[in-house]
């Protein structure tokens, strides 16, 4: 698990490793910068220039070190310093007196608006080092009115670090900052919490995160409650299966889904189920859905409500590993009833997706009676309906890690970076999946992996783990033979084998 630490501890790890590796401070930004180099010059096409925006803290310093190396290649660069106090930083300060000595370097001080570049080469790479991730205030003045030139040019815009005005660690008021709007981000070490939210993709764009050796010691930071999931850390939890194993080793799922308008939502769920290892299923659905089932899915069992159009009696239970709830049974007040009773009688943690979520929010005091570690599947405005709406991205995660506490729930918060929050407040986001997936049954299909997983002895917060990052992988295996319009949910099903082919390496 990779950690996503807040900017106080990646300061501390900055002067941790410059004591104990040890290494001077503008050996360090070297180290930082010549790593950003590497990512920027195999890029270039043949004479493209490169200009440089630097504050005068470290991450101008940075900019000014990426300007150095581009130039000792031959690179035409141009720098602007934005001068917004008489002396910078002692790094910043170091390594303008050795751009100095580059006569081929371009330099000019931006002081005042009349200093602002009136045009830049159409096909220049801009070069953001203005204000890294320890910005603490909202950019205003001078600095805002560079920000704004820069977010109307069309040039490629790479930021170091972060892009300047965005803070990494709280809320960015977009209603009152300028922030760049970045083709590319690389961040130093570890990715910053603000690039999770959807409200910063168009500010971060495509980002990636850049070792540049700070201390081991400082890799796993004391209290830390978020990271992003790796490949290695899902690959290592899939079970293996014994030469001599049969269908009863890997669980008997129930899934209770569908409605006779919705039974398409059903068949994603269970097919999924299946396709993810599940050694039995049964799908309980109404009288008019279980035919479609059974002609798309024979491999799977029904049992069967006597309801033709919704779920209206809950079957027995005793003879199930793994329970969900959710796709396609609409709101219907026999449905309702069902899914409290299912809560009231369950014995194992249940997987609940859709309008079971829908019916909790409306519904809130049954979340105290969930069997714990049960595992609830929204989409944002899902979410919003069971915790209250949130202004940002923060907002949200706090309320989800909250809600995973209060009631003893994992929550699998789906979108760009799907959150797996955990009872005991960890958070952890997924860095599979694509925007293909946003489409409709692609939560369905999700639902019927985790549920699978259980049913397999997985514990309920590795089936989140495994399942977010499976349908995930999944959908970008899918991605390669589509496009993002053309991407169905049924395409991801059929791509789960080669997800785990590929987790199994």
């Amino acid at each position: 698990m990779i950690p996503v630490p807040d900017i106080a501890h990646v300061r501390r790890a900055d002067a941790y490793t410059i004591e104990h590796e040890p290494i001077l401070s503008e050996r360090l930004m070297e180290r930082a910068a010549t790593a950003v180099f590497h990512k920027i010059f195999p890029k270039l096409l043949p004479d493209q220039p490169v200009v440089v925006f630097a504050g005068m803290g470290n991450n101008g310093g940075d900019g000014l070190v990426v300007a150095r190396l581009l130039a000792q290649q031959a690179v035409k660069v141009e720098v602007f310093i934005l001068k917004l106090s008489e002396k910078g930083s002692p790094d910043f300060e170091l390594n303008l007196e050795r751009l100095c000595g580059f006569s081929e370097v371009k330099l000019f001080e931006i002081t005042a608006e009349g200093d602002l570049p009136a045009s830049l080469p159409k096909n220049a790479v801009i070069l953001d080092a203005l204000f890294g991730s320890g910005l603490n205030k909202e950019v205003t003045g001078l600095a805002a009115r560079l920000i704004c030139l820069i977010n109307t040019l069309e040039n490629v815009v790479v930021s170091v670090d972060v892009p300047s005005g965005l803070f990494a660690d709280k809320p960015t008021d977009y209603r009152n900052a300028d922030v760049i709007r970045a083709d590319y981000t690389f961040t130093f070490e570890w990715p910053k919490m603000a690039f999770f939210f959807p409200e910063n993709e168009a500010f971060v764009g495509d980002w990636s995160v850049i070792p540049i050796g700070l201390h081991p010691d400082m890799h796993q930071p004391d209290g830390q409650n978020v990271f992003l999931t790796e490949h290695s850390d899902i690959s290592r939890k899939l079970h293996s299966r014994s030469r001599f194993a049969h269908k009863g080793n890997f669980g008997h799922a129930l899934l209770l889904a569908g409605a006779s308008d919705k039974t398409g939502a059903a068949i994603l769920a269970a097919s999924a189920c299946l396709r993810s290892g599940a050694g039995l299923l049964h799908v309980h659905l109404p009288h008019k859905a279980a035919l479609p089932l059974q002609c798309v899915l024979p491999e799977a069992m029904v049992s069967l409500d006597p309801d033709d159009d919704h779920l209206s009696i809950l079957p027995q239970l005793t003879d199930f590993d793994a329970i969900a709830i959710g796709p396609g049974i609409g709101k219907e007040e026999p449905t309702a009833r069902l899914l409290k009773l299912l809560i009231q009688e369950a014995k194992v943690p249940l997987v609940l997706d859709a309008d079971a979520l829908n019916l909790l929010s409306e519904n809130p005091t049954w979340l105290s009676f969930l069997p714990k570690n049960s595992i609830l599947t929204p989409h944002h405005r899902e979410f919003e309906r069971l915790a209250g709406s949130s202004s940002n991205g923060f907002e949200r995660i706090r309320k989800q890690r909250e809600l995973s506490q209060r009631f003893h729930l994992i929550i699998v918060l789906k979108g760009g970076f799907s959150s797996v929050s955990l009872p005991d407040g960890r958070v952890f986001f997924n860095p599979t999946g694509n925007p293909g997936m946003a489409t409709a049954g692609s939560g369905d299909v999700l639902t019927g992996v985790i549920l699978s997983l259980m049913a397999q002895g997985y514990t309920p917060a590795d089936a989140a783990f495994i399942g977010v990052y499976l349908h995930g992988l999944a959908g970008d295996l899918t991605l390669k033979q589509q496009s993002p319009e053309s991407l169905l949910a049924s395409d991801i099903v059929k791509n789960l084998g080669k997800a785990f082919t590929a987790l199994r390496g």
